[in-house]
């Protein structure tokens, strides 16, 4: 594969990240556009890393250890979330926002 295609699929996961951030209400639908964007900007950085030094595996220890601290930090969203939506019956973000103290 080269460095153009892990880029045009990169983008590609950008750009329907973004879009789905942008233009849902639900929490749960933005976190997961957010969960998109993230990952096309780790596929870009492991396409560069590969691209870079394509013999050292550097590079994807370090994919794998960000796509666990994601992981991780996602289901700590979706965990306030739920919290969120039992103790208050909230799930838009409109509705979220009026929560501020």
């Amino acid at each position: 594969m080269t460095l153009e295609t892990f880029l045009l699929l990169a983008a590609a996961l950008f750009c329907v990240g973004l879009f789905g951030a942008l233009s849902q209400q639900s929490i749960v639908m933005v976190m997961m556009g957010l969960e998109l964007m993230i990952n096309g900007v780790i596929v870009a950085a492991a396409g560069f890393w590969y691209w870079v030094s394509p013999g050292s595996a550097d590079g994807q220890v370090l994919v794998l250890l960000a796509v666990t601290v994601m992981a991780l930090e996602m289901a700590m969203g979706f965990a306030v979330v739920t919290a969120l939506f039992r103790a208050r019956d909230v799930d838009m973000t409109d509705e979220a926002g009026d929560l501020k103290g």
